[in-house]
């Protein structure tokens, strides 16, 4: 639940919107995305694949006025008494809305809450603004120090940072607030074009290809390997999916016949559909290692760990 779909109203399509939000619930449970669970329902038989919690936007804040912003983010805690709730906090002043509002005139309906109030800011420079809001927060709430040694608020409270994300920002994020002491714990992400719709074939150089061609009973490899550029080079013959030392390889031109320990399974064939997979085999095939089965940052055998994700 740590990186949040914001991104529908930002894709191309419903389609696109589908086939982008149920990617991305292969790995996280938290979506406003709709039309992924239903990709996920539909094809792949998840009743529920991803959920969201009770959310203000900025209309429902604004629409009280500029003066009744603390009684708009008042009814927010009062509709909501327990559980998650989130409530957009920059429309004026996020800074004041931190430390006057909601750790103010609100921190006693905040604190005798049954859960968690989610503070979003949505505009300035991600980085320092979060770490200000946490700053604000803590200074109002209070904060433990965990075992690994950073700052962790009152569990009634938590930022959400869901303006310009993407996989650079996010990692600017939370270099700044580990290098202030404060743990990832205290925030988390929503993302929306930056999630569904800031990639492309090209992001990670992705495209189908024919290998292998059979014509009059003769079977001919086909691939591409221009000269002015090397990475577009294409996989020869017939493939296999290996693992080698514990990460997966491609071997090209393996003939017919099947390779040992080859992976790759025929699911659709001549309009047929062969397998049929649910969405919890997905999310299982996709499940990184423990961390204590990663290679080393920085050593050969992540390397080689990496260029096997790439099938390189």
């Amino acid at each position: 639940f740590k990186l949040h779909d914001f991104g529908f109203r930002g894709v191309s399509s419903v389609e696109s919107a589908g086939t982008g939000a149920a990617a991305h619930l292969v790995n996280f449970m938290g979506t406003d995305t709709v039309a992924g669970l239903v990709v996920a329902k539909d094809y792949y038989g998840d009743e529920m694949a991803g959920f969201s919690i009770p959310a203000s936007e900025h209309s429902t804040i604004t629409a009280w006025g500029q003066a009744g912003e603390v009684n708009a983010m008042r009814n927010m805690l009062e509709q909501y008494p327990t559980g998650l709730v989130a409530c957009v906090s920059d429309s004026f002043d996020v800074y004041k809305a931190c430390s006057e509002l909601w750790g103010g005139e609100l921190k006693d309906a905040v604190l005798a809450r049954d859960g968690t109030l989610v503070v979003r800011p949505d505009s300035g420079d991600p980085a320092t603004t979060s770490l200000k809001c946490l700053k604000l927060l803590g200074a109002k709430f209070g904060a433990k120090t965990n075992d690994k040694g950073y700052k962790v608020l009152d569990d009634h409270v938590r930022v959400i940072w869901g303006d310009g994300i993407d996989l650079e920002s996010l990692c600017t994020i939370l270099a700044t607030l580990k290098a202030h002491g404060w743990s990832a714990d205290n925030i988390a992400f929503g993302s929306g074009g930056g999630l569904l719709q800031k990639l492309n074939r090209d992001t990670q150089k992705c495209a189908f290809k024919c290998s292998a061609i059979t014509i009059d009973g003769e079977e001919r490899v086909v691939f591409k390997d221009p000269v002015t550029d090397r990475g577009k080079v294409s996989k020869k013959g017939r493939l296999a999916l290996v693992k080698e030392r514990g990460v997966f390889v491609t071997r090209t031109s393996c003939g017919r016949g099947d390779v040992a320990g080859d992976v790759l399974q025929a699911v659709f064939e001549d309009g047929v559909v062969l397998v049929d997979q649910t969405f919890e085999d997905v999310r299982a095939r996709a499940a990184l290692p423990a961390a204590d089965e990663l290679p080393l940052l920085g050593s050969a055998g992540l390397q080689h760990y990496l260029m096997g994700l790439l099938g390189l």
